[in-house]
């Protein structure tokens, strides 16, 4: 697959988000409610506002769906084959507890494949992303290289759960029968690009997430190698209703 887009600017649009974000983690900052109790920021909305500028000029027959205009009551058409998704600071709560566990997601779903996608991690200024559907990579301190998921070692799973959200339960009944080897906690969709990396195995998502909270990260791990899985063992597919995840297992 050809992307109909310069994929070279999306990814420089997530890093200078990033950048953004950083030069307000770095001082002192609000922290807002927002409807669903969830908590938001400046850096939130200004990631979100420059995201969505760049986009629109790129790509202006593209819809474009971003957590924070969803959650100000602008919903996009998406009748269309393809639609972005954009959560512009995913792992907000992990921002503001400053354990620089956050990043910038930006990915284009086709039907209900994403097929491209864009982390970018300010902190330890890594960036993650897909050429192609199929081949995904990893950039820090300009040095590139191609990732590749695992075969699980022998001595059983690293398993990445999440920092801020665990349901102990739901972990353990994601997982089944598989041996861990070792479960360490991780914030934001940095977990499934640990996973793409070949640093990790799994990762049980024990609650509910949205689509944008997902969908990048997803297609750099489905291009590494590995998938998504709902909570009934099937590949996870996006434009759902609400646009609402289940509990998820993410697999190298």
């Amino acid at each position: 697959m050809t992307y109909p887009f310069d994929a070279e600017a999306v990814k420089e649009t997530a890093v200078r988000a990033g950048k953004a974000i950083m030069e307000i983690y770095g001082g002192d900052f609000a922290v807002y409610e927002k409807a669903d109790s969830s908590p938001v920021t400046d850096a939130d909305l200004l990631s979100e506002r420059l995201i969505f500028d760049v986009l629109t000029r790129l790509t202006p027959d593209i819809p474009v769906v971003g957590e924070e205009h969803t959650a100000a009551g602008e919903f996009a058409d998406l009748s269309q084959d393809m639609f972005w998704l954009v959560d512009p600071l995913d792992g907000t709560a992990d921002f503001v507890k400053r354990n620089g566990e956050f990043s910038v997601n930006i990915a284009l779903i086709q039907g209900d494949e994403p097929v491209f996608g864009v982390v970018y991690a300010p902190v330890p200024e890594t960036v993650y992303w897909t050429e192609t559907p199929t081949r995904a990579f990893a950039e820090q301190g300009g040095i590139k290289r191609e990732l590749k998921t695992r075969p699980v070692p022998a001595d059983g799973f690293t398993v990445l759960v999440s920092r801020s959200h665990r349901d102990d339960s739901v972990v353990e009944k994601l997982l089944g029968d598989r041996t861990v080897k070792a479960m360490i906690p991780c914030g934001s969709s940095i977990k499934f690009c640990r996973i793409a990396d070949g640093q990790a195995d799994a990762y049980p998502c024990s609650h509910h997430t949205k689509e944008w909270d997902t969908a990048a990260a997803h297609a750099v791990l489905k291009a590494a190698g590995g998938n998504v899985f709902d909570d009934e063992g099937n590949p996870l597919k996006y434009r759902k209703k609400g646009l609402m995840n289940p509990c998820l297992l993410s697999l190298g």
